[in-house]
């Protein structure tokens, strides 16, 4: 589909700094940062831990179940922010004296996402006494009911939108839960974990815990290397809390202090830990943590980052590496059937619908999230991609035999959580469960109502989304001079994250001379552009190989962003083109 780039409009820049680059502070004032405090990113900035709500009450609880040495049950998801939230509550325990504590995660095969009744069951065999979420539970009404009645207690921390209904737990921490005034509503599930340790260590210092056990009282900011990692693969908005969070993690990993697993796994993906960037948490650690929970069991990406010594953090970082190239292989695939489904139906860039809704029951289900993002990246459309799951299970709410389950992908301007919520309240037979954020959601359905669902999702679409929102639009920071394409300005740019969803990584644009461009890795075009007499190499992947490379062009338009390569020890500027014409 074909984009228009808009440059930001200037804005007023004179509240920040003089000392910072005329080009950094107009990019830094363009994305809402206020103040030259802002810019710290200390600790001391982060959100009051006492506004968070529930979390005094999780102490409490928590602190009764260390008392009576009961069996404490870590609950996780099986995404990237689930692991590092499973593994972050795991250290913490430890590092609290606690001695009887495991973690499950359901399969996402067999059981689905969240505290279901059959996960507590299973707890429940295994000698829980105390279940802890993370990253889930706000919509597991059932199970923690199930919970309540074999008497186990139940703690839920997650960051999802919470539905109509709370679950009846005896703590629930979730900055999003109505009446809660803690100031980030963008924690992910591992940043909630977090505070809730953090309040968890006061708790035990005031009641003497510590000097009691003979524990040394253990410093929480060791976490925030999982807390980094955690927050920018669940691709959560970068506020300045979020910000300091990440910020402070990817210190304490360039700094050399960082658990096994994540360096093992920074190692395997090829990147230098002294000069990690957080987009790498996103593009290198974290599809290879999903990677686990997409094919196989999440446990393993949670061991890795559990592991106690290099060697055998790098046999699991290896494993989970071959766990990611066999999912791009399967994703490949995927994306492939899906554009031939999206071509035999005939849509061009002016008749496309308001929402793309795709079913196939062979789809692998832990892919169809990465392949309705690329749908929704390529044409600019709210995208779902349906899976048939392992097995037909009775669906007590419809009477159906065969379930399908969704990962939907949005555009700004389309709140997923939101639309989805309308279709159940307005045509209460068709879903059978959702959940999510605004710009991603996963549902069930039954395989019998997919083309009704399909209509609906289509017809509700059309009626929430304006014709600007449909328009692909790229926002840039303008031309970049050609004096600042260079490695100094380039490393000034990385220094000046991190960047992330909402607070994002400058992008520039402008019109270069083509040299050169040739096909490298099969699917990504290389290019050798001119400006200003100067020479400069770039790539764009996953181009659209029907179009590039095109031998006749001589002139291209290209948003970019200023990048550092290095090759064999030697640095040298690339352009990374995330959109050329």
């Amino acid at each position: 589909m074909q984009k228009q780039i808009v440059r930001r409009a200037k804005v007023e820049d004179n509240h920040l700094p003089n000392h910072l680059h005329p080009l950094i502070k107009q990019i830094y004032a363009s994305r809402g940062i206020d103040s030259a405090i802002e810019l710290e990113l200390n600790v001391n900035q982060l959100c009051a831990i006492e506004s968070l709500k529930g979390i005094g009450q999780g102490c409490q609880v928590l602190y009764e179940g260390l008392v009576a040495n009961k069996n404490i049950a870590i609950i996780g998801d099986f995404d990237a922010d689930g692991a590092t939230s499973t593994a972050l509550m795991m250290e913490a325990l430890r590092l609290f004296g606690c001695d009887n504590y495991q973690f499950l995660v359901p399969n996402r095969f067999i059981y689905g996402y969240g505290l279901t009744p059959e996960i507590v069951e299973i707890a429940a065999k295994q000698g829980a006494e105390l279940l802890i979420t993370v990253d889930n539970g706000i919509s597991c009404v059932a199970g923690v009911a199930k919970a309540k009645s074999l008497g186990l207690g139940v703690i839920v921390t997650d960051h999802h939108l919470p539905g109509m209904t709370l679950p009846d737990a005896d703590a629930i921490i979730n900055p999003n839960q109505v009446g809660c005034d803690f100031a980030s509503k963008a924690l992910a599930g591992v940043g909630v974990a977090f505070y809730f340790m953090m309040a968890m260590r006061k708790y035990l210092r005031e009641k003497n815990w510590f000097v009691e056990k003979e524990v040394a009282e253990p410093n929480i900011a060791q976490l925030l290397d999982l807390v980094a990692l955690g927050t920018v693969a669940d691709v959560v908005s970068l506020d300045n809390n979020n910000r300091i969070l990440v910020e402070q993690g990817l210190k304490r990993i360039r700094a050399g202090v960082t658990r096994p697993g994540i360096q093992a796994l920074l190692e395997i993906a090829g990147k230098d830990q002294k000069k990690i960037v957080a987009s790498d948490f996103g593009f290198a650690l974290g599809p290879r943590i999903n990677a686990a929970g997409r094919l196989d069991d999440m446990s393993y990406g949670i061991n890795c980052l559990l592991a106690k010594d290099l060697a055998s953090a790098r046999v699991m970082a290896a494993d989970l590496d071959d766990l990611n190239k066999s999912r791009r292989e399967i994703e490949q695939g995927m994306q492939q059937e899906a554009e031939q489904v999206l071509k035999s139906l005939n849509f061009s860039d002016d008749n496309l619908p308001h929402a793309i809704s795709l079913f196939q029951k062979d789809w692998h289900q832990g892919v169809i999230g990465i392949v309705a993002g690329r749908l929704k990246e390529k044409y600019h459309r709210p995208s779902i991609v349906f899976a048939g799951t392992s097995d037909d299970l009775p669906l007590e709410k419809v009477g159906k035999t065969s379930e399908i389950k969704g990962s939907a992908r949005s555009i700004p301007g389309l709140h997923i959580r939101d639309l989805l919520e309308h279709i159940d309240t307005q045509h209460p037979n068709i879903i059978i469960k959702f959940g999510g954020h605004a710009m991603a959601a996963g549902l069930s359905i039954a395989e019998e109502n997919f083309e009704e669902f399909q209509r609906l999702f289509n017809q509700y679409a059309e009626l929430w989304l304006s014709s600007d929102d449909l328009k692909g639009t790229l926002a840039s920071d303008g031309e970049l001079p050609a004096n600042e394409m260079t490695l100094s300005f380039a490393q000034l740019l990385r220094d000046s994250g991190p960047w992330g969803q909402n607070f994002i990584e400058p992008l520039f644009d402008d019109k270069f001379k083509l040299v050169q461009q040739r096909i490298v890795g099969q699917k990504h075009l290389k290019l050798v552009v001119e400006k200003a007499g100067q020479i400069f190499d770039a790539i764009a992947f996953n181009v659209d190989l029907s179009r590039w490379p095109d031998h006749k062009t001589q002139q291209v338009h290209l948003a970019y962003r200023l990048d550092i390569n290095e090759f064999r020890g030697k640095q040298s500027v690339q352009f990374i083109v995330e959109y050329l014409e």
